[in-house]
């Protein structure tokens, strides 16, 4: 007799990707825009988060179009934080681009053309329609199937009622194939869009409610609608100006939003959108949303990108543009001049600055705290201690990039909690910014290309270079 083996199983778990800012919920402000101490991931910056929540509120009202922002401030201070806490709170109706200034130097067209594109990204258009909707309580299905598989098409008959009437609808063959679809069934109240023949399922009606002794939790009840069946209904959908360029210049369309091949957009086409979305905002079919373009390393933007950019504000249709730099008074690309932060004087002048400061021993303790439950990290006291100092010594960033490494080290001991041997195993196998540059101090001579002189007693680089 064979004996069977039973092969080993492993449970797969879903591999779910923590990014450098998936902690960040929104900006963290109460009703009165107010920060909290501790709230939707954000920590610390109290006045830069207020200032973030005056210019969310003017966004969400409309009246900073045009406008632009700046966030300054030392390196690892929370200035992308602030930007997605910021995108987080605007929501999905409002258009939210974010741009890292040296991708516009890598794209296979124009810089100019780059920014109009990620600009029109950032405008939003909310087009209104009516369509004629039939709506109400599903009273009966009847199906009749062909004896003979093929001799003829499935037809039936759908009855609906509201609280005023009761119609019988005769069915087709699509229209079956899309209520089998939704898996709609007597007691559904569903809406069908005649234009398209969509049917969308809107819920369970009360009064079947006690059909079933249990019902799933995301079972929703609604009321059964009430009047006639058919009824005109105001649709609205959000586009952004990008997305009707691409679908009007390309030949492939609407295709070309997913292959990411939408190329250069003539200004004609752009002139003829822009003309169009004008008349339906006359009409009252459409109305603009001004959204939000994020520009991340605008230093990195030279003169002809930061001119561009000045005319580009001054548009009737111009986004909320915010950018952030961590530079101090540098050289503009492009000019032999300096300024503040890399940026002429003549944009500096239009921008609302929001200074960032440096995190507290406190705040810091508090981020590696959040950072370790978002990673699903377990960490004992002393850890964390030694883990604050570290943030405090060398850079918040890097003790953040310790949590995951000082994981698996606990974990290649079979442990269950991050104790402060795994901390230090770590600290000793990746060096900080000062500590790799101390290094290369001491062993400048051993490294080719190196342009630091050698002092007094050196020896000289040719011999001292092995191979």
């Amino acid at each position: 007799m064979v004996e069977l083996k039973l092969s080993e199983t492993r449970d797969l778990t879903r591999i779910e990707r923590i990014g450098a800012h998936s902690h960040i919920r929104g900006l963290g402000l109460d009703s009165a825009l107010e920060p909290r101490d501790v709230s939707e991931g954000m920590v610390g910056q109290t006045s830069a988060r207020k200032a973030a929540g005056v210019i969310l509120q003017m966004i969400k009202e409309g009246k900073i179009a045009g406008r632009a922002v700046l966030l300054a401030g030392q390196p690892g201070t929370g200035k992308t934080a602030i930007a997605m806490g910021m995108a987080k709170s605007l929501g999905q109706e409002t258009p939210f681009a974010m741009l890292a200034g040296s991708e516009l130097f890598s794209l296979e067209m124009s810089k100019t053309e780059a920014l109009m594109q990620a600009f029109r990204k950032a405008i939003g258009v909310r087009i209104k329609e009516e369509t004629e909707v039939i709506e109400g309580e599903v009273v009966e299905v009847q199906i009749d199937r062909p004896a003979v598989s093929g001799a003829a098409s499935k037809s039936g008959k759908l009855t609906l009622k509201t609280t005023e009437m009761e119609t019988v609808y005769d069915l087709g063959a699509k229209m079956i194939e899309a209520l089998g679809k939704e898996k709609v069934q007597s007691g559904d109240v569903i809406a069908i869009d005649k234009a398209s023949g969509k049917i969308t399922k809107l819920g369970r009606s009360f009064a079947r409610s006690r059909d079933y002794d249990a019902m799933g939790p995301q079972t929703k009840f609604v009321q059964c609608p009430d009047g006639e069946l058919q009824k005109r209904k105001e649709v609205v959908h959000c586009v952004t100006l990008h997305e009707i360029d691409v679908i009007n210049s390309r030949t492939q369309g609407f295709l070309a939003l997913f292959t990411g091949d939408t190329g250069e957009i003539r200004a004609e086409v752009r002139e003829q959108i822009d003309t169009k979305v004008a008349e339906w905002r006359e009409e009252g079919k459409a109305e603009i949303v001004p959204g939000v373009l994020f520009i991340d390393e605008v230093h990195m933007l030279d003169i002809e990108c930061f001119s561009f950019l000045n005319r580009a504000l001054e548009n009737e249709m111009a986004p909320i543009l915010v950018v952030a730099t961590n530079r101090g008074i540098t050289t503009i690309r492009g000019t032999n001049y300096k300024s503040p932060h890399g940026i002429p004087i003549d944009l500096l002048d239009r921008l609302l600055i929001i200074s960032t400061q440096p995190y507290t021993e406190d705040e810091i303790r508090k981020i590696l705290d959040i950072r370790s439950q978002e990673e699903d990290v377990e960490m004992s006291e002393d850890a964390k201690v030694l883990l604050t100092k570290i943030g405090v010594e060398a850079s918040l960033r890097y003790a953040i990039h310790l949590i995951t490494a000082a994981a698996l080290a606990c974990q290649k001991r079979k442990g269950k909690i991050v104790e402060m041997e795994d901390i230090s195993r770590v600290y000793q196998l990746f060096l900080d910014v000062k500590r790799s540059t101390q290094y290369l101090m001491e062993y400048q001579n051993q490294y080719m290309f190196n342009e630091v002189p050698l002092r007094e007693g050196d020896e000289d680089e040719t011999t001292a270079m092995h191979y």
